[in-house]
């Protein structure tokens, strides 16, 4: 499989040349030049397929010939340590759980095959390649943990000072070894004008390989269509048309579950969940897309103001605006919305939500007000306890905390301030 630059000004490339230098040359993001639908048996024999089956057949055609087979099947089998459990809280309403990885979010299963993928490309190379990410929450925890110990690997985060929760600080911050923390006096949007500045920096850029471990980078994003394909396999025998709502802040899941629909998984549409960041919900009210400063919400991990992987949705599409509707819905949700929504469903269905799984909810119940017989499916994207603020602020209930969370709580944090690009130049030479 190739990969082409969506800004169209780069020559295509190999799968393992677009997971090392994570954006093109003319700063574009990578797409694959093909996506071959599995047949239609494939869905039809979903039940007598194991998670590891399910996802090889789904990512082999992306990562081919660069990978060889049995090694695809060890990274998946390692990638997918864990359960992917969806829970029903009513006849139209399920969740699927994504927490329960080694840092508790939907992010594990990205940085974890990506890290393997990296590993597996590296293995031989004397250079070392340092992967720059920026973290609104989740993703500089599960990259880190992924990436943990990666032979000639080195991470490095940036996250914005006092706007990720004390658990996800803890994620980030304590590792040691191959993973560096760099605590920036600004919002999201700072530290990923950081990261995407940094790649265009001739002057860095012929120093040291740099990648990135965000969903912008193929390997991080692709196999998020793989937990689509695990709801489906759970459940399809309900014979109603299946919705996702998905809570979006840089639009790398919902993009990827449209990749699986792509691939032929039976997906009735997709739902766009935003807190105050909607610059999608607007766009798909007026068909004018107007990137802003994030706002800072409690659902943290979605405060995106202008999501990267928009782009790449919108070529699935072929910048098509009607048949992009046809397909995807997009609410927005205050943060009093979220929190009515997570008691709610605690005092519905016995159910501890996170804020992101419950601005989810919300867009369910929206769409389910005009298209009452389809099942919507909300991704729980965090484990509540990653934002114990909140969720103890809301639920009448004290939280216990998981074993991957008390892990972290007693580490000490170890982090740099910084508050300019050059702060983050300087940091990346020396």
């Amino acid at each position: 499989m190739n990969y082409y630059s969506l800004n169209h000004k780069a020559p295509n490339t190999t799968f393992k040349d677009a997971v090392i230098k994570g954006l093109a040359p003319d700063k574009g993001l990578y797409f694959p030049e093909s996506i071959t639908p599995l047949p239609k048996s494939f869905f039809d024999n979903i039940d007598d397929l194991s998670y590891s089956e399910i996802a090889f057949q789904a990512i082999k055609q992306f990562v081919s010939p660069e990978i060889p087979e049995e090694v695809l099947k060890t990274i998946v089998e390692e990638t997918l340590a864990f359960d992917f459990p969806v829970v029903q809280l009513n006849d139209h309403i399920s969740t699927l759980e994504l927490f329960h990885g080694p840092t508790m979010a939907f992010k594990d299963v990205g940085a974890r095959f990506m890290a393997r993928c990296l590993g597996y490309f590296n293995q031989n190379n004397t250079n070392e390649v340092t992967v720059l990410v920026a973290t609104s929450g989740d993703t500089g925890g599960a990259v880190a943990n992924g990436f943990l110990g990666v032979k000639g690997v080195n991470v490095v985060i940036l996250y914005p000072s006092g706007k990720v929760s004390d658990i996800q600080e803890k994620q980030l911050t304590t590792l040691g070894q191959n993973i560096k923390a760099l605590e920036v006096d600004g919002v999201f949007d700072d530290c990923q004008d950081m990261v995407k500045r940094a790649f265009l920096d001739d002057s860095l850029t012929s120093k040291m390989q740099l990648t990135s471990a965000n969903s912008i980078n193929v390997a991080r994003w692709l196999p998020q269509l793989f937990y689509f394909m695990f709801a489906y396999k759970q459940l399809h025998k309900t014979h109603k048309e299946i919705v996702f709502s998905v809570p979006s802040g840089n639009f790398g899941n919902v993009c990827a579950g449209m990749m699986a629909q792509q691939l032929g998984l039976p997906i009735k549409h997709f739902i766009a969940s935003n807190n105050e960041n909607n610059v999608v919900t607007k766009y798909l009210q007026t068909e004018e897309y107007n990137p802003k400063a994030s706002v800072q919400t409690i659902s943290n991990a979605m405060d995106v103001g202008n999501p990267s992987n928009f782009i790449r949705i919108q070529e699935i599409y072929k910048n098509n605006f009607e048949s992009l509707k046809d397909n995807l819905s997009s609410y927005s949700f205050t943060d009093a919305a979220t929190k009515e929504a997570m008691l709610e469903i605690y005092n519905n269905y016995n159910y501890v939500a996170d804020p992101h799984g419950a601005v989810g909810y919300l867009g369910c119940k929206s769409y389910l007000q005009e298209n009452p017989d389809a099942h919507c499916v909300f991704l729980e994207t965090a484990h509540p306890t990653k934002f114990l603020d909140v969720v103890e602020e809301v639920i009448p209930q004290k939280q216990e905390l998981p074993k991957q969370i008390q892990a972290v709580m007693h580490k000490e944090k170890e982090a740099t301030k910084i508050s300019t690009y050059q702060d983050l130049k300087d940091f990346l030479l020396q």
